[in-house]
């Protein structure tokens, strides 16, 4: 692949970019002259082939090239959200169904019952050897059957299923992450299924003992706990989420022998991610029930800001409500094309097959990152899955301030963060290549791979060529170098899948700012042109723009209508679980009121420019110089134990 395609791909974005505003610029200038040419001469002579001569002026077939893809653009507008609609209706619908699942509280309420007697301590799972896991891993159970209308031709062997989770953090709030520790302890699964991985950085002081701290107090809450500290100086690694949960990956895959690798489940969430039960309850149900496809499945999750939307400004609020939207999109039931938002499940013979997680610059968005690896890796044959449980996440709150002050802080920092999801359109790029890679790899369908932390001091050996494994075909598989390499034969490339990912990826990373500079091109050129001759019968086509313009906004306006309930079904069931659980006190739950839904409709117009168009635009501007960001850390709501403690005292 030659260094100028790959410097071309980093820099896809910014190319479009300036390649819309230069045809954009041509068309304007070229129909304004012949526009005013056409006008004067026609006034100062009056002589046969005036009309023809005014018309073989202009920019000719860049102007039909111009109104064309202005169309194109306004009916992607059109479609995105109209399938986020159809995609918010349909999982709204599956969540009310979970939740009045008796199935799913059955085998919840049978993990309470046996968690209540007995569980695995943490330092007991951490110094037992890997035969030791493998044993206390494969213990059966009778879960039963849940939901039969989702799920069909499971097995009873549920609790054989280990859940690695990582919370990967640097400088996170203590609080913060011992919220997050408590929800999960809190289910009825942790005891007897729940690894967690507390994935620290090096660069963090006192880490260790923040780190030592919290497992100390949550030792004998779940089947073990632990922590993995990523160093800080590792040659071509850039700082952020994505190195991290790598480094945490290498080490936990050390863990888990040949033998349950294949019934471990990893799980990677943000240090104020709560998952409910629900949500490892109904992902061990997949994973058990789908057998042919459980080693090449990722899981997905919608994510819902419920935590502090109530006391950020209306919008940031907005803003955070339209990108989980937007992530949402392809997580209806038969979607095919579903990358996750910021948390998501995958097994570890799946991250095994990819070379785990990616840790340069362009790895920022690692979410995306690691389904597009997983998906070219699979020839587009990677099967996603939706958990229908929302992960509860806090919007993002500047450094505080009161009055103009504070809302400008908090809308400052939701812009950050904004530039960082932007920043992720150089996963564009890796795409384009990745494709590449795939065209000139289409006829060879055998693949070979050795387990994660084989990798660990040499990243490129996770991969076994054919010829490798050719070379010397008297020697087993099984002894040798060889001995821990699995060898699979996958599916020849889908096509069609492989379009609507890049689809997709232009409708996040292309379409927010392709769109603003096409309505402002074509509002310029409806203006220069009025009037005047119409060689080409284009006008119509400006006016369709208009009109899927319009319709747009009205679709924005009831996607946030159908938002309503879903926020509404996802917020009080996790306000009961968490009363259930006792850790209702003191914890931030956002409801949303008609007041604050009025005031959203009018700051939906406001958020595609200032939280899409322009960081997308200063993102890919950046990328000619830099593919590096300096990821920041951004401030997270948690609940207020003392600030409780104190009130009760003084009461």
């Amino acid at each position: 692949m030659s260094l100028l395609f790959a410097w071309c791909t980093r820099r896809a974005g910014g190319l479009a970019m300036l390649t819309t505003i230069a045809l954009s610029y041509w068309v304007i200038t070229r129909e304004a002259a012949a526009s005013g040419y056409g006008y004067k001469f026609m006034h100062q002579e009056s002589v046969t082939g005036s009309h023809s001569t005014a018309t073989s002026q202009g920019a000719g077939i860049w102007t039909v090239i111009f109104a064309y893809y202005c169309l194109l653009i306004h009916t992607l507008v059109f479609a995105f959200p109209l399938r986020s609609c159809w995609s918010i209706f349909d999982v709204t619908r599956c969540l009310k169904r979970t939740a009045q699942s008796k199935s799913l509280r059955d085998y919840k309420l049978s993990h309470r019952r046996r968690g209540s007697s007995t569980s695995l301590s943490s330092s007991e799972t951490l110094t037992s050897s890997k035969e030791g896991s493998a044993a206390s891993s494969a213990t059966s159970s009778e879960a039963g059957d849940l939901e039969p209308d989702f799920y069909t031709d499971g097995d009873n062997g549920a609790d054989r299923i280990v859940h690695a989770i990582i919370i990967p953090n640097y400088k996170e709030e203590v609080d913060t992450l011992r919220e997050t520790l408590d929800v999960l302890a809190s289910h009825p699964q942790a005891r007897d299924s729940y690894d967690i991985y507390l994935g620290m950085e090096s660069r963090e002081h006192n880490v260790e003992l923040k780190a030592m701290n919290l497992i100390q107090e949550f030792v004998k809450k779940f089947r073990s706990i632990d922590f993995t500290l990523h160093p800080s100086d590792i040659p071509g690694e850039s700082p952020g989420k994505g190195s991290n949960i790598a480094w945490a990956g290498r080490k936990l895959s050390e863990r888990y022998s040949l033998g349950i690798r294949k019934d471990v489940i990893v799980t990677g969430i943000d240090a104020d991610s709560h998952l409910s039960s629900n949500y490892f309850a109904l992902l061990t149900s997949m994973h058990t029930s789908y057998h042919e496809t459980a080693a090449t499945t990722l899981y997905a999750a919608p994510i819902i800001f419920d935590r502090n939307a109530h006391a950020i400004p209306a919008i940031v609020r907005v803003a955070d409500i339209l990108w989980g939207a937007a992530g949402l999109s392809g997580l209806y039931r038969g979607s095919s094309v579903a990358p996750p938002t910021s948390v998501y499940s995958l097994p570890l013979e799946l991250i095994d097959r990819v070379g785990g997680w990616d840790c340069d610059s362009e790895a920022i968005g690692e979410d995306l990152h690691m389904y597009l690896k997983c998906f070219f890796a699979l020839n587009g044959n990677l099967t996603v899955r939706t958990i229908q449980s929302p992960v509860s996440q806090s919007n993002v709150k500047g450094d505080g301030g009161e009055g103009l002050q504070g809302i400008y802080n908090d809308m400052s920092a939701r812009y950050k963060q904004a530039l960082r999801h932007m920043w992720g359109a150089l996963d564009s790029g890796f795409a384009m290549r990745k494709f590449v890679e795939l065209w000139q790899e289409r006829k060879h369908t055998t693949r070979a791979f050795r387990p994660l932390h084989v990798a660990l001091n040499n990243p490129t050996n996770s991969y076994i060529t054919q010829t490798q494994l050719d070379a010397d075909p008297e020697q087993p598989l099984e002894s040798g170098i060889f001995s821990d390499v699995t060898t699979d034969t996958i599916k020849e490339p889908d096509w069609q899948r492989i379009f609507i990912l890049f689809h997709r990826l232009f409708e996040a990373h292309f379409l927010p700012l392709q769109m603003t500079i096409l309505v402002v091109a074509s509002t310029l050129y409806m203006l220069v042109t009025e009037g005047g001759p119409d060689p080409h019968n284009l006008h119509w086509l400006f006016q369709t723009c208009n009109v899927l313009r319009t319709v747009g906004l009205i679709e924005v306006a009831f996607l946030l209508f159908l938002y309503e309930r879903f926020h509404k079904i996802a917020a009080t069931t996790r306000e009961k679980e968490m009363q259930d659980a006792g850790l209702s006190k003191g914890m931030c739950f956002s409801h949303r009121s008609i007041k604050t839904n009025f005031v959203d409709y009018i700051m939906a117009p406001l958020v595609a420019p200032l939280y899409g168009a322009i960081p997308c635009a200063q993102a890919q501007l950046m990328h000619f110089f830099t593919v590096d960001l300096v990821y920041t850390v951004s401030k997270k709501v948690t609940r207020q134990r003392a600030k409780s403690f104190i009130q009760e005292v003084l009461s």
